[in-house]
């Protein structure tokens, strides 16, 4: 028996930052070692992506994982057993077979994900090394370019204004270290001017602030404002990014902003999202519209891909084939990648790699039900993504994350180096 040999496999229910159970998997190997993992679990869903197994009924809301944990426990436990840790893909195609059905939801995509990213982490321990580095092998990492909620709306602050999420990404950053810094200032400006303005009312899911406007363009003057209150410079230093999640406020040629009182075909919606990008430094839309509108999708890259990253998630939902149809449409130019969306590691890596063959960049991205698992950010490091989003920069399952990700840039020769603004549709 080789010491990287899988011995045991164990889950257990734990805690989201939503209150919710999740699935925690802990793999120990034969010589020792032992990698463990957290599910997170979205709100902003999108139709294709991995189904989490709950319990339903009245106990947790119906959101309880006993029968994912028991699938850990049983199933997977066993299927597991004798595998070498080494082989993520053949443990994951073993888990991926074992389920048996397209979205994962005879075992649960919470146990597959938890019990897959658990085993790279056993891998990489057996080996005596991070996990970011296991998967880099000898390619020379970079630091993954921040992407941070300022303002959380749509599904993760009960709807209080329609798009997701008002983000800023420090484009002007020399560092890492640096992209936190500033983006730190840019948020305590923001909650100062709301203060100031008494329209501070709590945090959203992520971390952002809870979003007290009269509308969505209220949201993009008052991040202008921050940035500049913060000293810096609007779409030169710092920039902003949005997440529409167009497919929770509308269906193709149909988009309801309730918060603006307009309904608007693909075209109008198209207009809107156009108009801002000239007013403000917008350099990122992600999910611009629903993701049965690939002809829109399509229409909105022509218009506007040369300069602005237009990302695809709930279309693409972390899935090798749906990128590779959205490239073949002419459909975005970016891939949001959330593991527990695809249900593995490796089939998240595919989507990855189908990215990179259109030429698409790439966004590794943690849920807004999280926990203090910091996978993502060795996926974003080892896998040299580019970018990261993990929420906001405030909350502890959020600011893990960060952290994690300050840590790792220690290790590095070149400090946390950033990928050059011209690896971006923004700085080409």
């Amino acid at each position: 028996m080789s010491a990287t040999t899988i011995l045991s496999v164990h889950g257990r229910r734990v805690w989201d930052s939503r209150a919710r159970p999740t699935v925690e998997v802990e793999v120990a190997l034969a010589g020792g070692a032992r990698g463990r993992a957290i599910a997170p679990a979205g709100a902003s869903r999108g139709s294709g992506e991995a189904a989490d197994l709950r319990d339903g009924g009245d106990a947790f809301g119906g959101y309880g994982v006993d029968r994912a944990v028991a699938a850990v426990n049983g199933e997977i436990a066993a299927a597991l057993a004798g595998l070498d840790a080494r082989d993520r893909e053949g443990a994951d195609r073993r888990l991926i077979g074992l389920d048996g059905t397209a979205d994962k939801s005879r075992l649960g995509g919470n146990a597959l994900v938890a019990a897959s990213m658990a085993v790279a982490h056993a891998a990489a321990a057996a080996e005596g090394v991070p996990l970011w580095r296991h998967l880099a092998g000898d390619a020379e990492p970079v630091m993954p370019l921040p992407e941070i909620q300022i303002f959380g709306g749509g599904a993760h602050a009960a709807r209080r204004v329609d798009i997701q999420d008002f983000m800023v990404v420090a484009v002007g950053a020399s560092d890492y270290g640096e992209a936190l810094d500033w983006t730190a200032e840019v948020y305590r400006a923001a909650g100062a001017i709301m203060a100031e303005r008494g329209l501070l009312a709590g945090t959203a899911d992520e971390g952002g602030f809870w979003p007290a406007f009269d509308g969505n363009g209220q949201a993009l003057e008052t991040l202008v404002e921050a940035i500049e209150r913060a000293g810096l410079t609007p779409g030169g230093q710092v920039a902003i990014s949005l997440d529409v999640a167009a497919s929770e406020f509308g269906a193709r040629d149909r988009y309801r902003l309730a918060r603006d009182g307009k309904t608007l075909d693909t075209e109008g919606m198209c207009e809107l999202l156009g108009g801002w990008i000239e007013r403000f430094p917008i350099v990122s839309v992600e999910d611009p519209l629903a993701e049965d509108d690939l002809d829109g999708l399509a229409a909105f890259t022509r218009a506007y891909g040369a300069r602005v990253q237009i990302v695809g998630d709930d279309a693409l939902v972390s899935d090798a084939a749906r990128v590779n149809r959205a490239a073949a449409a002419g459909a975005c130019n970016a891939v949001l990648l959330k593991p527990n969306q695809a249900g593995t590691l490796t089939e998240c890596g595919d989507a990855l790699e189908a990215a990179r063959a259109a030429g698409y960049g790439a966004i590794v991205s943690a849920r807004s039900g999280e926990t203090e698992d910091v996978t993502v950010v060795h996926l974003a490091v080892g896998w040299g993504a580019g970018q990261i989003k993990v929420g906001s920069i405030a909350h502890g399952e959020r600011t893990a994350k960060w952290n994690e990700g300050l840590r790792i840039a220690e290790t590095l020769p070149h400090g946390g180096r950033l990928p050059p603004r011209s690896a971006f549709p923004w700085g080409a």
